[in-house]
């Protein structure tokens, strides 16, 4: 195909700039194409009905005259800097048309294929006037995208011809995980946690850092009464204990290849990020340090420990492009690295597949001497598809021997897992939906009991 013909068919395919003739003159050309052959069926000399067709096709292109110029037309699109993964987000552009004349259009914006796009959009602007196009769309995959064009097809009052032209708009957006479930626990951590079923751990009586005195209430601790204050103002007071701030948290996040595999929404990585953004926000709400280690076959990214709520959004930006890796993760050489890079006694909270980490053998003696000094616990996505065929009643041989092989699985998996918990590696599997619940209750059940 010459470079002519790709442009003439760019053009028609919405991706160039010219004009074009609209289904209207084709339907009113095809009519009076059918008349003049009619009439040179019954003896109109073909010199006529060519004259006249030409004739036709030159009075359409006065349709021309009365639809605004390219240079009469002004775009400007409004479009967030991020975006969070599967959530609807409204884009706005507007449109200004200074001509005296008003226009139908057509509009497609230059989105990536990874985002719904609802084209194309129709309307109508008058003259002298401008419009706000508003549209929804979602993104079904994180990342950072550059939109760059937008492509606006529109028509005059009689719509026998369109012109066509391609606005260059550059803007860069980020979609980043969904971060609905962190948004709820930093709104009210206990609202969220009961949502679940599940309760804050209350700490031990009179385990933590000291907080404060206040006046004794009912249901409180009389172990922890202050005499010494209580004889000074003549009233029962009491000291206040809240969990020790200042302790270490070091998030694992494994992107390998059973990371990808598919789930209800999304895959295992994205409910990982998801959990694990969720337990950073808890972690630094309440005072902790808190680093994060994104790892394959080898490191993609690490982000030194801090605290604060304003380090939230250096882990984000850090970890919002983690893709799934097609090989297989190599623990042995990220427990490796977290030997390097993290000294102090620190909770290691890993996020991964179980049953790919208990065929591990070579991670289980770096952990062995990691728990010397740190605590581990590993949180992974059940296998739904694994616990429907154990509760599956078979009714064919086959169906009974899928089922026995998927028993099988399961035992396997206890008996390595209970190998690992007996040298203080605790594991635990969770639903998809209740991962960042249950990653969070464990990491505060853990800071209540004082175990760092």
């Amino acid at each position: 195909m010459t470079k002519s013909l790709k442009s003439l068919w760019a053009r028609f395919l919405f991706q160039d700039r010219g004009i074009l003739p609209a289904k209207r003159l084709l339907f009113v050309y095809l009519i009076i194409s059918l008349v003049f052959i009619i009439g040179a069926m019954i003896g109109l000399s073909w010199s006529y009905v060519i004259i006249f067709n030409c004739l036709a096709l030159c009075m359409s292109l006065v349709d021309l005259l009365f639809s605004p110029s390219k240079q009469q037309l002004n775009f400007n699109r409004t479009l967030p800097k991020e975006m969070e993964r599967g959530i609807p987000y409204p884009i706005e552009i507007e449109v200004s048309n200074s001509s005296p004349y008003s226009l139908s259009y057509r509009l497609l914006d230059g989105l990536p294929q990874s985002f719904e796009r609802p084209y194309p959009l129709k309307g109508h602007i008058q003259k002298d006037s401008a419009e706000v196009i508003i549209y929804h769309t979602q993104a079904a995959i994180r990342g950072s995208y550059d939109v760059k064009k937008l492509y606006f097809r529109y028509s005059s009052r009689f719509g026998l011809w369109e012109k066509q032209t391609t606005v260059s708009l550059t803007a860069t957006v980020k979609v980043i995980p969904d971060l609905t479930e962190t948004k709820q626990y930093l709104e009210n951590a206990q609202a969220f946690l009961k949502y679940e079923g599940l309760n804050i751990r209350r700490q031990r009586s009179g385990v933590g850092d000291f907080s404060k005195i206040r006046e004794f209430v009912v249901g409180d601790d009389p172990r922890k009464i202050n005499w010494r204050q209580t004889a000074k103002l003549r009233e029962v007071m009491t000291n206040d204990y809240e969990p020790e701030h200042g302790k270490y948290i070091t998030i694992l996040i494994d992107s390998g290849r059973m990371m990808g595999a598919e789930l209800k929404k999304g895959n295992r990585l994205e409910k990982a990020l998801e959990a694990a953004l969720t337990v950073t926000a808890a972690a630094l709400k309440k005072g902790d340090f808190v680093s994060v280690i994104g790892f394959s076959k080898e490191i993609h990214v690490f982000v030194p420990p801090a605290k604060g709520m304003a380090h939230l959004q250096t882990i984000l930006h850090a970890i919002y492009n983690l893709k799934v890796d097609a090989a297989e993760s190599n623990y042995g050489a990220v427990l490796r690295y977290l030997e390097t890079v993290q000294k102090k006694r620190s909770l290691l909270l890993l996020f991964s597949d179980v049953r790919t980490f208990l065929h591990e053998e070579s991670a289980l003696v770096y952990l062995q001497r990691l728990r010397q000094r740190h605590l581990f616990l590993m949180i992974g996505v059940e296998d739904q598809t694994l616990l429907k065929r154990i509760k599956e009643v078979p009714e064919t041989v086959q169906q009974a021997m899928v089922k026995s092989i998927a028993q099988k699985q399961v035992i396997i998996k206890k008996r390595v897992k209970n190998k690992w918990e007996k040298q203080g590696l605790q594991m635990i599997e969770a639903r998809e939906e209740k991962l960042a619940v249950t990653a969070v209750s464990h990491y505060i059940e853990i800071m209540n009991q004082n175990l760092l």
